[in-house]
């Protein structure tokens, strides 16, 4: 029986970007001690006092059939939250849960998009961003950014490519590389986005997670909150990868449209996890600080490790879980480099070409194992990559 196109062709007919985390995987199926530095998931676990949250709302029963918009209760907390951070008006009215961040983003394009629109994205790029966007029909096209500017996107770039478009896809702070887009670069997109009628949609899950500068949700400028589409998780933020709960923030007609897709799609998120979510949110700032304090506390290890030495450099690292390091100098792929260091040391990192074509020749390492494990696993990488020089 033959498959559809769309489903055979959401790699692009390539790699997914995936295949050194899956021999990682293997190998350590098979016994072998393999330090993971290569997905963001977190070395802690979920909070007791969320997890139990969820325990006691799942045995009060609200196991059944959720809201599929989301439950009055978290939308009106996630509405808060964002009001509170950007100085957007925004009601329960501009928000709808999904089945985390992920399903969120294939939403978005699916709302803004038909088929074979160009949809455009900032390379590097979280890998599941192209097929995400083919998935919805669209027709990716990456827009690159350069080393040198330390992946800060140039605005005539993206304004180069923005003729006929009909999306935008952003990520700031960023995956993979860790850097925060600057006040004046967001401004530069809005009126790309203003000029050519581009919807923008920004993936902000690392929006708690910002070590230099602050973070700008592009929601917030001026004439913006009517075209941009914004994607939040629980993941990240608390600690709650496994729980699938995110959101969207956008433009009431475009809600209701997304609740429409949800119906037919993944009819909503269970309502435990939905209290369990609204709960977590709660806590509050402080709570969120708790969270990210580990990755800021790796990043400064990090800092002092690579200064130490001259072959492994070190992209500015201004936010998110992720170090970014380039490995130019000793001549090698990102992706030759990965397996090499796998093979050798037993150390999983991700391929900068897992990324995108702008990461060639670096490697992307998250900061999520323990400290100790973390600096020993980062020194290794750094005498490795001298020995490969």
């Amino acid at each position: 029986m033959q498959r559809s196109q769309r489903i055979m062709g959401l790699t692009g007919g390539g790699s997914d970007g995936w295949d050194v985390f899956l021999k990682a995987r293997r190998m350590l199926a098979q016994g072998v001690a393999v330090t993971e530095l290569t997905i963001g998931e977190h070395d802690i676990r979920t909070a007791a006092p969320i997890l139990q949250n969820m325990h006691e709302n799942a045995l009060a029963g609200h196991t059944g059939y959720a809201a599929v918009p989301g439950t009055d209760g978290l939308r009106d907390t996630v509405a808060a939250r964002v009001q509170a951070r950007t100085g957007v008006p925004t009601t329960r009215d501009n928000v709808m849960i999904t089945p985390g961040g992920q399903a969120a983003l294939f939403a978005a394009h699916m709302a803004t998009c038909d088929a074979g629109d160009r949809a455009l994205y900032i390379d590097p790029y979280y890998a599941t961003y192209p097929g995400t966007l083919r998935g919805a029909g669209a027709i990716p096209q990456a827009i690159h950014t350069h080393a040198e500017d330390a992946f800060q996107p140039r605005v005539d770039d993206i304004r180069a490519q923005a003729p006929g478009a009909r999306s935008l896809l952003v990520n700031t702070p960023n995956n993979p590389t860790g850097v925060v887009y600057s006040d004046a670069t967001l401004a530069g997109i809005a009126d790309v986005c203003h000029d050519h009628d581009l919807w923008l949609i920004s993936d902000e899950v690392y929006d708690t997670q910002i070590w230099e500068g602050r973070h700008l949700s592009p929601r917030a400028l001026p004439g913006m909150a009517d075209r941009t589409l914004v994607v939040g998780s629980m993941s990240k933020s608390h600690a709650m990868t496994g729980s699938r709960c995110g959101w969207i923030v956008g433009p009431e007609a475009v809600v209701g449209d997304l609740i429409t897709l949800a119906t037919h799609t993944t009819y909503g998120v269970p309502g435990f996890i939905q209290d369990a979510s609204e709960f977590a949110l709660q806590q509050g700032p402080a709570f969120e600080t708790e969270i990210a304090a580990p990755f800021q506390r790796r990043r400064a290890l990090a800092q002092t490790v690579l200064a130490a030495q001259n072959t492994v450099g070190l992209v500015p690292a201004q936010g998110a879980m992720y170090l970014m390091l380039d490995i130019r100098a000793t001549g090698m792929t990102g992706e030759a480099f990965a397996n090499d260091l796998l093979d050798t040391h037993h150390i999983a990192v991700m391929p900068g070409e897992s990324f995108g074509a702008s990461a060639a020749g670096h490697v992307r390492v998250a900061m999520t194992v323990e400290d100790n494990a973390f600096e020993h696993a980062l020194r290794q990488l750094c005498a490795h990559a001298d020995l490969r020089a």
